[in-house]
């Protein structure tokens, strides 16, 4: 049977849904301001829950299979910086691709030379890059004993090879040179001897004189009668050509003097009314008195001193010089009857010119003295050629007793003995005091 709603009846009422409930926001509820009765505290708890979190991730426990990886990356590394800091050094030592060097440059290697100094010395003229390789190189080769004193021609910038092959080479440039040593302390009469034993050409004596030099001692503070530059001829190693003449060292000695005195700073002897000759003239005293370097000063002490209070200095030495050194020293009659002003036991003051040449060390001490109040000294026996000073005569003169006690001891040679090396010597010629 056909509902009646299908046989053209009213149709049949429609029943509420249960989405047309205000609660489930049917239609109905559209005009009706609802309220979610939940607290703005618990939805945004709620939405705090449902925020995703950041964790940390978890840590991988690493094995012994990691650990023996990184081991062996370390291994590798080490051996690789190994290798390189090995291969740098050898490229270094033997400097395979290293060129022959550029320009010239002359230097001069004293006789005596360690191959350490003589790399140090090339490695500041920029011959070679390092005086250790230098020296190392020339070690490997085995011609450290090779090295030969003289003056070369070489080149910047050469490898080790090329500067051991010139300075060891028969054809090095050397073998015509040779190194002429002037000790400190000498004078010029000895050092015209070595000069003629060592096959120089020309008188040295006579080439050595202001005229003959153009140098003037006068320059210096000397008086107007100076005519022998006795002082001036500085001692030091040369390198002079076989066969060459006397004029050539001549020239480089008064070249070197003016390069030495010129480091010398004057200005207390100057304070003390001294010129620069008396203080040339006052070192070449010290050379000639003091056996030990660390003497120099304490003797121009003494010199100072006796100057001051206008004491005759009373130096054999200085009569020694002009009477030329005799061997058998002075005479009681000489020292009593001569009145040269080389005789400073007579007269007060410096004598008339120094009485040797002396080097850059008596130099410096004659430019400043050691701040004494000693008026005396006299050799101290057996003692490395020492000094006894003393401020009163009355200890000066029991050092004095002691001296003779030891000549006599001795059969009358000079007691200069020494049982104990302690300072470094310098050459000089024994006198008697």
């Amino acid at each position: 049977m056909t509902p009646a709603w299908r046989r053209g009846g009213e149709p049949p009422p429609e029943e509420p849904s249960t989405a047309s409930h205000a609660a489930a926001g049917g239609d109905w509820a559209q005009d009706i301001d609802w309220v979610d009765p939940r607290s703005e505290s618990e939805k945004a708890a709620q939405a705090r829950k449902r925020r995703p979190r950041w964790r940390a991730p978890k840590r991988r426990e690493r094995g012994p299979h990691y650990r023996r990886i990184m081991i062996r990356r370390f291994v590798a590394l080490g051996t690789l910086v190994v290798v390189v800091a090995a291969a740098w050094f050898l490229i270094d030592l033997f400097q395979p691709f290293h060129g022959s060097g550029t320009g010239s440059l002359t230097v001069s290697v004293p006789a005596g030379s360690s191959a350490s100094a003589i790399g140090d010395e090339l490695a500041r003229d920029g011959v070679v890059s390092s005086g250790f390789f230098f020296n190392l190189r020339a070690s490997i080769d085995g011609k450290r004993g090779a090295l030969r004193a003289g003056v070369y021609t070489l080149k910047h910038d050469m490898s080790y090879g090329a500067a051991l092959a010139a300075l060891t080479g028969k054809n090095s440039g050397a073998a015509a040179e040779f190194s002429f040593t002037i000790p400190e302390g000498d004078t010029m009469a000895q050092i015209a001897k070595l000069a003629k034993k060592a096959g120089l050409t020309g008188n040295y004596l006579k080439d050595a004189t202001p005229k003959a030099t153009g140098f003037s001692p006068q320059a210096w503070g000397a008086h107007k009668g100076v005519r022998s530059l006795e002082g001036f001829m500085f001692p030091s190693t040369y390198f002079l050509y076989k066969h060459g003449s006397v004029k050539e060292l001549i020239a480089d000695q008064l070249a070197a003097f003016k390069q030495n005195f010129a480091l010398v700073t004057m200005s207390y002897a100057a304070s003390k009314n001294l010129t620069d000759y008396d203080v040339l003239t006052i070192a070449s005293i010290i050379e000639r008195e003091a056996e030990l370097s660390s003497d120099d000063a304490k003797v121009a002490g003494v010199i100072y001193n006796r100057l001051r209070e206008a004491i005759p200095l009373g130096l054999d030495t200085t009569l020694l010089y002009y009477l030329h050194n005799p061997p058998g020293g002075l005479t009681e009659s000489e020292i009593t009857n001569l009145t040269t002003l080389y005789n400073t036991r007579k007269h007060t003051g410096l004598p008339p010119t120094p009485i040797s040449n002396p080097g850059l060390s008596a130099l410096d001490a004659a430019a400043h003295p050691a701040n004494v109040d000693y008026l005396y000294f006299v050799v101290r026996p057996n003692d490395c050629g020492a000094l006894a000073f003393s401020a009163g005569a009355a200890q000066f003169n029991r050092n004095v007793a002691v001296y003779n006690a030891a000549v006599a001891a001795d059969h009358g040679a000079l007691p200069d003995g020494c049982p104990a090396a302690k300072t470094t010597t310098k050459p000089k010629t024994k006198t008697k005091k």
